[in-house]
């Protein structure tokens, strides 16, 4: 935030609106608590779609989340810009396709969108507003996020992919709670949409990575498709997670936590109580045969009598025979104490690959950078 790096996350010429609405759907559902929501999230999504498109018109193409939250919350806002592409319209200053925009978002607008009863338009400038009101309330976030055209100097990860740079996005979730997992979550799809665009663009690919922290942040369900497809656009990636259900927490979605989870080939676990982790870990690494055994000690008496007053047999002329029994039982290799308690700090399980096969699982030990004698 206090760098001199610019960047509009919908400044995306090339992208049709429905793109970029849905782009910022995706980034909605990190905010709500459950899928029941879904009716709002895709009303919403078609109300950004065609603010996007609605604002490119009267902007030479240009869109930022500044003039989306003005567009949607302020209804003389929208008259006065609808005024102003009437006069554009008048003097021929449009092409057939962006005739056929102006009149689509037009009757969106006043015959579906204003049309609606006070109380359900509320709900749904409510749900847009939790992203666009973040750039819109605070100066510095305005500035760095919706600058003007020319001011933009990160325009993506295109160039970046090409020459090979390194984008890092530093941001205290603490401090910026909303926004950087709004930023993350955006340049997350950037990145990806970028990657696989590789695909049908260039003929050499060039291998990239994508590394994130505190990954449960800015899960999304987008995230299983491009893991795994990813793979021939020769991108690794690489997550951090507190636990499976920190996963799950944010898509609450079973099906799609295990979907991404088994396009990550190779894991690793450190020490966790989390019962969800270690029975999805102990599934993964797999059951062996262990040997056990069992002792059997048995006695035999010939002359056997009653004491009424110990109330105990006695026993005469007996025989005592002992057996062993020795078997094998299916079991996981790892119990649940060695995951919770016989981990310890910087040492782990590792479920790795070597590109052709899968090595034997292990516990490895970690070395921090922080450690001097490696």
């Amino acid at each position: 935030m206090s760098g001199k790096i610019k960047y509009n996350p919908l400044d995306k010429p090339n992208l049709k609106p429905i793109i970029l609405a849905n782009r910022l759907k995706t980034i909605l559902t990190l905010f709500s608590k459950n899928n029941s929501e879904s009716y709002w999230l895709d009303k919403a999504e078609q109300i950004l779609s065609e603010a996007i498109k609605f604002c490119r018109l009267y902007n030479n193409g240009y869109v930022t989340f500044s003039e989306i939250h003005k567009l949607i919350l302020f209804p003389e806002y929208f008259e006065q810009k609808l005024l102003y592409l009437k006069g554009l319209f008048k003097n021929s200053k449009f092409n057939s396709e962006q005739v056929y925009d102006l009149i689509s978002c037009i009757d969106f607008f006043q015959k579906e969108f204003f049309s609606l009863d006070n109380r359900t338009i509320s709900i749904l400038r409510s749900e847009i507003s939790r992203i666009t009101n973040i750039f819109v309330s605070d100066y510095q976030i305005s500035n760095v996020f919706c600058p003007s055209k020319k001011e933009i100097n990160f325009k993506g990860f295109q160039d970046c992919l090409n020459t090979g740079k390194i984008v890092v996005l530093q941001m205290n979730i603490s401090e910026y709670r909303n926004l950087s997992k709004i930023i993350a979550a955006y340049l997350k799809l950037d990145f990806q949409t970028e990657v696989m665009w590789q695909l049908s663009k260039q003929k050499t690919i060039r291998a990239s990575a994508f590394i994130s922290d505190e990954y449960h942040e800015y899960v999304s369900e987008t995230d299983a498709e491009f893991f795994a497809e990813c793979r021939e656009a020769k991108c690794i990636n690489i997550v951090a997670t507190q636990s499976y259900t920190s996963l799950l927490n944010s898509l609450k979605n079973e099906s799609s936590v295990k979907v991404i989870l088994q396009n990550l080939i190779n894991k690793l676990w450190f020490r966790t109580d989390d019962i969800f982790t270690i029975e999805e870990a102990q599934k993964q690494l797999g059951k062996f045969e262990k040997e056990k055994q069992s002792i059997t000690i048995s006695e035999n008496a010939r002359e056997t009598d009653f004491n009424i007053f110990t109330n105990s047999f006695i026993s005469r002329n007996s025989n005592i025979s002992e057996s062993y029994n020795t078997y094998t039982q299916n079991d996981f290799k790892y119990d649940t104490n060695y995951f919770s308690q016989n981990l310890k700090t910087f040492e782990c399980l590792a479920f790795l690959s070597n590109g052709t096969s899968i090595l034997e699982p292990q516990k490895i030990e970690m070395l921090p950078h922080f450690k001097q004698n490696f």
